[in-house]
């Protein structure tokens, strides 16, 4: 498949600049996955990668790595400090988006580029779609659609995620009018025919979210297993990423005192990823609680788990939870647990559980109610892991969202 998404070493040398101020997360991957394929694929264009100070000093290793690579076609360039202070200092308002929509304009000028590629455009609808001033034509990857959640199995919003999902869409209308962007990038393919309804002048483009296939290393296994002192005759359930409210994390430890205690003896509860600051005294408060009540082994890695690491924790595991809040949009949580072939307990709610249902990923549930979590986890427990999944779909599903594919579609869609 890669072969056909290979850069046209012979076409026009495009100049694109990369526009992102986030530092974690899917961002920091994206923008690992482009780099790697530009420099695999010996991409001839110019690519500019505009970030905040945090990255640079958060991620000095891949600045670095780009900097003594032999092609110096690829450069990373950030803001500068009294500009980063200016934009997160609006927080999350209007503002913000103005100055944040303004400031990339002005690099993209600065940097006279051809094309910019905004790695999160949902945020910056609004300048779109009021179609403030830009230097260039622009691109965008649009993370979070939600005007065709009503064709999903078991939806029903409520009468304020009605309103805003008319509002979503009629932004997004306006925004798709703005005739300088030329292609929306979507992660969510159910969201593409709805979209298309919205313009004729823009192109939709299913943009895979990427995750990176890795062989199972039996040493690296009980080598971590050992770090964290996980019994080993419990079962793994993983609980990965930021650990705070919008992933679940309330909803589950209630459901974990909802459990037998013979299947508290048999878990090993493991959280891995940091506590956000403004969660973390009432989290260790109700770990601490369940812990002392309860047989189920709980072990915390509160910190950022690296990416070289992350597959490894998926490879232990014997499950993997993702009981989000009426999330919106994708998650690569289900893609790790399809890469590691587990079986995932998914929130039923909106693309991940449609995501689940339809490629046999695991069980989804009303991720909402801590007496459903229980009753799944207890249900998942006591059959057989692999009866709620499709390996040889799980693996399809890996493949269809492998790195490649996400920077082959990105690039030979721009150049």
């Amino acid at each position: 498949m890669l072969e056909s998404l290979k850069v046209n070493k012979s076409s026009n040398k495009q100049h694109i600049m990369l526009f992102d101020l986030a530092t974690g997360g899917h961002h920091l991957s994206y923008i690992q996955y482009i780099i790697r394929y530009c420099f695999d694929q010996e991409f001839v264009g110019k690519l500019d990668i505009v970030v905040s100070p945090k990255f640079l000093e958060e991620h000095s290793d891949i600045v670095k790595l780009v900097s003594n690579h032999h092609q110096k076609n690829v450069e990373f360039l950030a803001i500068t400090e009294a500009e980063y202070s200016a934009i997160i200092s609006y927080n999350h308002s209007i503002s913000r988006v103005f100055k944040e929509w303004s400031l990339s304009g002005k690099y993209a000028q600065k940097l006279e580029v051809q094309h910019c590629l905004f790695m999160y455009l949902d945020s910056l609808q609004l300048p779109m779609a009021l179609r403030a001033k830009f230097p260039c034509p622009f691109s965008g990857i649009y993370f979070r659609p939600t005007l065709h959640y009503k064709d999903f199995n078991k939806y029903t919003p409520s009468a304020q995620e009605q309103i805003k999902q008319w509002q979503k869409k009629t932004l997004l209308y306006f925004a798709m009018q703005n005739p300088q962007l030329k292609i929306l990038f979507c992660l969510d393919p159910f969201a593409i025919p709805e979209i298309n309804k919205l313009t004729h002048q823009t192109k939709i483009i299913y943009l895979p979210d990427p995750v990176e296939i890795h062989d199972v290393n039996q040493f690296q296994i009980k080598d971590l297993k050992m770090r964290l002192k996980i019994d080993s005759q419990r079962e793994v359930l993983l609980f990965f990423g930021r650990l705070g409210r919008r992933k679940g994390i309330y909803q589950l430890i209630e459901a974990v005192k909802l459990l037998s205690i013979d299947i508290c003896e048999r878990i090993c509860l493991l959280l891995a990823g940091s506590i956000p600051a403004s969660e973390k005294l009432m989290i260790e408060m109700l770990l601490k609680e369940v812990s002392e009540s309860s047989p189920i082994q709980i072990v915390v890695c509160d910190r950022f788990i690296p990416d070289e690491e992350v597959h490894i924790y998926f490879q232990m595991a014997d499950a993997v939870l993702a009981p989000y809040q009426r999330h919106i949009g994708m998650s690569g949580i289900l893609l790790l647990a399809a890469a590691a072939q587990k079986p995932v307990l998914s929130s039923n709610y909106g693309l991940m559980g449609q995501l689940v249902l339809n490629n046999k990923l695991g069980i989804t549930v009303d991720s909402t109610s801590p007496h459903a979590l229980a009753k799944e986890i207890t249900k998942l427990l006591d059959g057989n892991y692999k009866k709620v999944c499709d390996i040889s779909q799980m693996e399809s599903f890996a493949q269809q969202h492998s790195w490649k594919q996400f920077v082959g579609t990105l690039i030979s869609n721009l150049c």
